[in-house]
């Protein structure tokens, strides 16, 4: 039923640049990333992670997709449920390859269409099943690639293309909405160069996921729009981490989280406690959100019918659950965190600043280095390596380059017992953040990796070279994942 909500209103705050688009994906966080504009491609390969289910919408041009996989609903509304599902939207959904089909291409086609009387109809499908749900100690990853209705501006007004889950218990209910939970992995409206990641929990209204409204936040697309190219959107459940924690990703890039803390526990507890989720992809045409949005009633007269949201695959997987996580407290995935800590993100963005070289090199020796450390850290190591994506930013500054140190306290005695020091970053001086990974290659290692059982690790970021500063992306921006778990 997505949402009886008012527009979720955060819109981006900084288009991130994209110099690497498989930064996270080579973290292990996702999937490994395709490139966004390709049209098709199988499901792809997730090490150390299980496929639990998966349609990669291979078959026929203009047949629906697999009966086997999924469920198409009609109409206006859930027999019994409430009218025009619960958010207002105007179209009648059809099983009409005219609105749902299969594009022989190995996409699914889900079209908008208005006939000449005015009225609009579009599709809508959903899982059969319902029970996709994060292991205990482990982690739930739901990924579709997809790409947008390819229409902006006034012809978009009323666009509301979504990928999103429901709690099982909403299936043959219909009135137990928010409570059983929502989770909304990837929402557009109105051909807005936006992708919204949002939660829904608890009463509506209000309560602690701000009913109608829910928890949300968006951002642009990494390089090609949402509408001219696919992209990955990714939503994760992760049971391993404590406080237990939402996460959302396009393209492998984080851009919101939620923690149990923020919602507290008996919501938390009723939209994880049950069976399971469903799936969802759909494409409706106006509603609560595209209007709010809009500022005005929504699809208008410039609307233009026939512009398709295409979904290459839709996949689950889940990871961990049976012994060899992190031990309690210590997530394998660790964010620079204001204050110098590192942890769950944030949710929110924030910076700091790197000191300027002044011109002298200071290759592989930290200098003012802004220092984060987590302290308490339990776990094996599960033969990996270091892996990071940092946002840096040198605005219009010639010649900085951003460095990165590394360093394991195997028992948290004050002795490291691994430091990895990586080659430093040249920052382009056109104002922007940039990812600065491991790709960059180690400069020095020293030591071995070996079991944490309350150790500390420490990652230090300066500015190797260069005359002016830098910035650092903090909070929910720069990741850094221990090869532990």
């Amino acid at each position: 039923m997505r949402a009886r909500r008012a527009p979720f209103r955060s819109l981006p705050r900084r288009p991130l640049r994209t110099a690497l688009l498989t930064g996270l994906a080579a973290l292990g966080l996702t999937a490994p990333l395709l490139a966004p504009g390709a049209a098709n491609a199988d499901v792809p390969p997730a090490p150390g992670w299980t496929l639990q289910w998966s349609d990669d919408f291979d078959g026929p041009a203009r047949s629906l997709p697999s009966a086997a996989n999924w469920q198409v609903d009609t109409g206006h509304n859930y027999p019994g449920g409430p009218a025009n599902w619960g958010t207002g939207e105007v179209q009648s959904y059809t099983s009409s390859p005219d609105n749902l089909a299969l594009d022989g291409g190995g996409n699914l086609r889900i079209t908008p269409l208005r006939d000449g009387a005015g009225n609009w109809t579009s599709g809508r499908v959903e899982t059969r099943r319902a029970d996709f749900k994060a292991p205990a100690g482990g982690t739930l990853a739901i990924e579709g690639r997809i790409q947008m209705p390819n229409v902006t501006g006034e012809q978009a007004l009323g666009y509301w293309p979504a990928f999103w889950a429901l709690g099982a218990p909403y299936r043959g209910n219909y009135w137990n909405w928010p409570s059983i939970g929502e989770f909304d992995v990837m929402e557009n409206v109105n051909g807005i160069n936006s992708v919204w990641g949002v939660l829904h929990c608890g009463v509506n209204p209000g309560g602690p996921c701000d009913e109608t409204n829910g928890i949300g936040a968006s951002r642009a697309c990494p390089g090609a729009s949402c509408q001219s190219a696919f992209h990955t959107y990714r939503f994760e459940w992760d049971r391993s981490a404590s406080p237990n924690v939402l996460r959302w990703y396009v393209d492998g890039q984080l851009f919101h989280s939620v923690d149990e803390n923020r919602v507290g526990a008996r919501a938390w507890a009723d939209m994880t406690g049950h069976a399971g989720y469903f799936v969802l992809l759909n494409v409706a045409m106006g509603g609560g959100f595209p209007d709010g949005v809009a500022g005005r009633a929504t699809p208008v007269a410039a609307t233009e019918p026939g512009r398709s949201m295409l979904v290459d695959y839709v996949a689950v997987w889940t990871r961990g659950g049976g012994g060899g996580d992190p031990g309690p407290g210590t997530p394998s995935t660790l964010h620079l965190r204001p204050g110098g800590t590192l942890g769950e993100a944030t949710g929110t963005a924030s910076a700091t600043t790197l000191a300027s070289a002044s011109g002298t090199n200071h290759d592989g020796a930290p200098n003012t280095p802004q220092t984060f450390t987590a302290t308490g850290v339990n776990g094996a190591h599960n033969g990996g390596a270091t892996q990071f994506d940092l946002l840096v930013d040198a605005g219009s500054t010639v010649a900085n380059g951003q460095q990165v140190r590394v360093s394991y306290d195997r028992t948290g005695d004050g002795s490291w017992d691994r430091t990895e020091t990586y080659r430093y970053f040249a920052t382009d001086p056109v104002p922007g953040y940039e990812h600065y990974t491991q790709g960059q290659g180690l400069k020095s290692a020293t030591g071995e990796h070996g079991t944490m059982r309350g150790g500390t690790v420490r990652v230090e970021v300066w500015n190797a070279i260069g005359n002016g500063p830098s910035t650092l992306g903090t909070g929910n921006q720069s990741v850094v994942r221990i090869p532990f778990g």
